[in-house]
Order: structure tokens, then sequence, then C-alpha cells
């Protein structure tokens, strides 16, 4: 199999887990980086044997695909300008700040019959994969995405965009039903941004999903939990594990100095195979482009999940 001449335009934080990894992948030849600090671009490319460059307009002719992990004001920008060129992207979420922009590059890369993939690299977290095949009819929904806060992150967006679009994506994959109300609060901590922030989201068919996200919880936290008939289920995003409880029962004991608590469950943790999300992401983008496959998530779904997210975050501003 031939190799693919790969680019990656932004290697600041995140970007730079882009450049490491396509650096292990096979079939994959990392052509240049880009990035408006000169000097960031010499010294990422000189740890990865590649050539740098300052002005993202001067690879067209040098790379088939791209990673796009730029500020979110510009993504349209950039990504718009690769696409138009029949250059494949691989580009971070946020699309777009915009639900109107982020449609016109879900339809330009219909057009010139390229591939837009999005980063939502959550749906390559093996638990996320197998909870798919268990959430049957979920009642309730909890989502915890806590951490602290990272001086080394370029942050152009506050905490919705940043972190709780990941959330939004999965629970709107894992509930077949529209939207019908949103409930937001939160507040900006250290950025001029919301840095936290509390969501419930009702769907019409009654499932609830309560989503918290924060950049300033000094331990991190990533977990989801749904709740249906018959059981319990627990998934832990970083240690990718999966646990279901089931047969519960609990009760009241009653003993000679207290009343004590009890409870019972039939738990069945699932074995998961724990890869690396980022590097099955960009593998799964890599194939798509060898062999002419489609990413995990549809155009569509993306811009379901933007739209939501996009009006979460209008509520939220409403209230100020």
């Amino acid at each position: 199999m031939r190799s693919l001449n790969v680019g990656v335009v932004g290697v600041g934080h995140m970007g730079e887990y882009h450049v490491r990894t396509y650096t292990e992948l096979q079939n994959v030849n990392l052509s240049c980086v880009v990035d408006i600090n000169w000097e960031r671009a010499k010294d990422i490319a000189s740890r990865y044997s590649t050539d740098p460059y300052v002005d993202y307009q001067e690879i067209y002719d040098k790379v088939e695909c791209v990673s796009i992990a730029v500020p979110t004001s510009i993504h349209y920008e950039v990504a718009r300008k690769f696409l138009e060129r029949g250059i494949h992207v691989l580009l971070e979420k946020p699309m777009t700040k915009d639900i109107i922009q982020a449609e016109e590059l879900v339809n330009l890369a219909k057009k010139k019959g390229v591939i837009l993939q999005i980063g939502h690299v959550e749906r390559f977290n093996g638990a996320v994969q197998e909870l798919k095949n268990i959430v049957k009819n979920p009642i309730y929904i909890e989502c915890r995405r806590l951490g602290p806060y990272d001086e080394k992150r370029t942050i152009d967006t506050g905490v919705i965009l940043d972190l709780l679009i990941h959330d939004v994506d999965i629970v709107l994959d894992l509930v077949n039903s529209k939207v019908s109300c949103i409930n937001v609060v939160g507040r900006s901590v250290v950025t001029p941004y919301e840095d936290i922030v509390n969501t419930q989201i009702i769907f019409e068919n009654g499932c609830i999903a309560t989503l918290t996200a924060s950049r300033v919880t000094e331990n991190k936290i990533r977990t989801l939990t749904v709740t249906q008939p018959d059981a319990y289920i627990y998934l832990d995003y970083a240690d990718q594990d999966l646990h279901i409880h089931r047969q519960t029962y609990s009760g009241y004991i009653p003993a000679r100095d207290a009343l004590r608590y009890k409870m019972e469950s039939f738990i069945e943790r699932l074995f998961i195979h724990k890869g690396n999300p980022l590097r099955l992401e960009l593998e799964h983008f890599v194939d798509c482009v060898l062999n002419g496959g489609h990413p995990l998530t549809t155009g569509k779904e993306d811009l379901r999940s933007l739209e939501v997210t996009l009006e979460i975050l209008e509520r939220l501003n409403s209230t100020k």
C-alpha cells in the first residue's frame, strides 16, 4: 500500500499529539507541519523529522490530507481552503462557531468528493463503542467532564465548545429522540468565557440528560452513567472501563447502635480493548482516505451535535 502525504496545521498542545501519532502510523508520510509561531513550527519539525511552514497556503501541493488543530475562530477559513483544493481534512472539534459555516464545509466536502472528519475522539474510545450495544432505552444519563485549568492550551472558546461538545455528541448518539428542552447554568472563573457549565437536556421520549463540564476542577473526572429499566451502566472514559449493575437490592438493616443501609447488585464488568482513541481516530481517517471509506460520524450527525451545543451556549448567554 502506498504512503499518504499528511500535514498538521496548528501544532500547539493538541496539534503536537496529531504530529506524534502520525509518525507512529504505517502508510503515512508526515510531509510538513504549520504554525504561525515560526519557532514552534521549527521545533516540532526538528523533533519529528519533517518540514516546517508558517503559512498553510504553502503546503497545498505537498499534502493529500491534513489535520487542522488551529484556534476555533479560524476553523472555517482554514478548512475551507483545503477542501476547495480537494484535500481531505480532519478538523478538530468544534467544527465552527457558526452552524451556517459548518453546513458550508459539509456541503463543500461532498461537492469536492473529499473526506471531512470531525475530531469526535471519544467515539473511538473502546468503552464508548461498546456502550452503544448496551444502551437500549435510557431514562436518565449523567455526564461529568471535569479537570484542572491547563495554561499550556490555547483557549478561544468556553467550556461548552471546548469540552461539553464531546458529551453532547455521545448523548445524542445514545438517545433516539429529538430534543424538546434545554436548561443551562454556568460561569466564568479564570477565562473571559464560561469555565463551569451544567446543562439539562430533555428529549421528546422523556429521557433526561444532565451534563457537567469544568476546566477549573482540581480532580480530573471523565464519566458517563446511564439509567435504564433493567440496568445502571457506568463508564469511565479515562480507564475505558464499563460496568453494568443489575438486580439491585437496597434496604435498611437495624443494628443495636444504628440503622445501617445495605445495597447489593449483580455487576458485569465488560472486557474492553483499550486502544489509544486519538491513534484509532487518525488510523480511521487515513484508512478512509486510502480506501475510500466514510468517517465514523456522518455530516448530519456532526451538524446536529454542533447545533445542540451552540443552542446550549446561546441559552447560557441569554441568561447573562
